[in-house]
């Protein structure tokens, strides 16, 4: 199983920044199957420019649940899943120091779309999420919101599935019915 994820947070970096906003999608392989998204308070002032490129103003998220509030959702929907996530260092790290807070030390295995895509589709102009969507034909609606950028990333992530048949950059999940890998 796969879980393909986008947050967006109150500053650029996990070490002064928090979580504001987090899309998870399960995905089998094949389709979605689960998913879970939630603005969550940062219990910070969100900067300027996220303000501007996300519209996640502090009022919207003033009510919202705190990260210790739903860390237990994101633990359950991810578990024996493979992160997955455009740029999965800076999400990957941000969901680890928000759980290390927490005194829990969250792992996942992961897997990164733009490296995956420049192995499986080179020649691309560029691999941003926006710029590589817009030259594969994928939408995009609601840039730089999570579930908007975690949606298009689902749907690079079939595409890249489909271009892995042979070279086996992407692990597969086992079939639960499978009783031997012979």
């Amino acid at each position: 199983m796969y879980a393909i994820i986008d947050i967006e947070t109150s500053g650029g970096n996990h070490k002064n920044g928090k979580i504001t906003e987090v899309a998870i999608y399960k995905h089998d392989g094949e389709k979605i199957v689960e998913e879970y998204t939630t603005l969550i308070n940062p219990q910070t002032k969100i900067d300027w420019y996220v303000k501007k490129l996300t519209g996640i103003t502090d009022e919207m998220v003033a009510d919202s649940p705190k990260f210790y509030e739903v860390a237990k959702n994101i633990v359950d929907i991810t578990r024996d899943c493979i992160f997955i996530a455009h740029n999965v260092d800076f999400d990957y790290g941000f969901i680890r120091a928000e759980f290390k807070k927490l005194g829990y030390d969250y792992r996942r295995k992961k897997l990164c779309t733009v490296k995956l895509s420049r192995q499986l589709i080179p020649g691309m102009q560029s691999y941003s999420l926006g710029k590589l969507c817009k030259e594969l034909g994928i939408g995009l609606e609601d840039r730089h919101r999570a579930a908007g950028d975690a949606l298009a990333t689902v749907e690079l992530f079939e595409l890249l599935l489909k271009h892995d048949i042979g070279q086996k950059l992407i692990p597969r999940p086992i079939d639960p019915n499978q009783t031997s890998l012979f």
